[in-house]
């Protein structure tokens, strides 16, 4: 019983890549960052939970382990031939994936104190920072202050009226915290293969919102349209020093952000609430039976300590 509830968080990840899909075509970008975030790290917990109790149900199986934990009663498990191979590859997929994460925030802190180094010894006008690169590049640069880095062949490609609906798209990207979500759904998906894509749809969802933003603040959707188009495709063949991390009006299916913004004013997607509802309840209960599962494993140690009979 306790090793099917603890598969139920493991399989229930891999129906977010469909759910994802239609909550982009049918959520605002705002909701949609929300729900696809905080569904993507519940998920993400709830699979580490279950790994994590898999690993120590198996430790605890062989002799010197149980010995460690006090053990004075054969701990209540399916058979050897069975849990021993499960949690070896549980505990692999842990260390697995706490290496690349590590790796990975290494990586992405080294990258964001080059960049913050480099804005530092530019001159500022206010949050903009004007690097002189012929290579067109803009971006949102998080930390303590906010930065819209932006060079000198990227002003040099836009119109002034363009530059100001890019310059706002960046702006919404600190404003907005959307570093926090793009860290949050980086951390999420080394936790679960499936939840790769949600990453991509956070990344996604991110800039649809700064467009929406950059749109509001011009008041423009068609010259914001224009602006984010115009730059994706000057930055497209321009090599890019920029942190891979950080958020910017040039990434993602640009074509498909130009087509929302150039749907008619004032139109909103159609909301479809039981996408939202199943998502977060795929969500809640693989968290569920994850706890579950590790309470249940909990009661048989102490059962195996003997504690159950004092």
């Amino acid at each position: 019983m306790t090793t099917t509830l603890l598969l139920i968080p493991l399989l229930l990840p891999c129906a977010s890549p469909f759910l994802t899909r239609r909550i982009l075509d049918h959520r605002s970008p705002v909701a949609a960052l929300w729900t696809l975030t905080v569904s993507a790290l519940l998920l993400a917990a709830g699979t580490v939970a279950a790994l994590g109790t898999f690993a120590v149900t198996g430790l605890l199986d062989i002799p010197a382990f149980a010995a460690l934990g006090e053990l004075v009663h054969p701990l209540r498990t399916p058979s050897e031939r069975l849990i021993l191979p499960v949690a070896a590859l549980a505990a692999g997929l842990l260390t697995l994936g706490t290496f690349a994460l590590g790796r990975s925030a290494v990586r992405q802190a080294a990258g964001l104190r080059t960049a913050r180094s480099q804005a530092e010894r530019r001159p500022v006008a206010g949050d903009l920072c004007v690097v002189d690169s012929p290579h067109p590049d803009a971006y949102a640069l998080p930390g303590r202050p906010h930065r819209i880095v932006v060079t000198t062949g990227m002003l040099r490609a836009l119109r002034p009226d363009e530059r100001e609906a890019l310059f706002a798209h960046e702006r919404a990207h600190n404003t907005g915290g959307h570093r926090y979500f793009l860290a949050a759904a980086e951390l999420a998906a080394h936790c679960h293969p499936a939840l790769r894509g949600v990453r991509e749809a956070v990344r996604l969802v991110a800039e649809r919102a700064a467009d929406e933003a950059a749109a509001t603040a011009v008041g423009d959707r068609r010259l914001t349209a224009r602006a984010i188009a115009r730059a994706a495709l000057a930055a497209h063949a321009a090599d890019s020093d920029r942190p891979a991390f950080t958020p910017a009006a040039t990434t993602g299916p640009v074509p498909r952000r130009v087509a929302a913004l150039l749907s008619p004013a004032g139109r909103t997607p159609r909301i479809v609430p039981w996408i939202a509802v199943l998502l977060a309840a795929c969500a809640v209960i693989s968290c569920a039976t994850a706890a579950t599962g590790a309470l249940s494993v909990h009661q048989d140690i102490e059962v195996a300590q003997g504690e159950a009979s004092r």
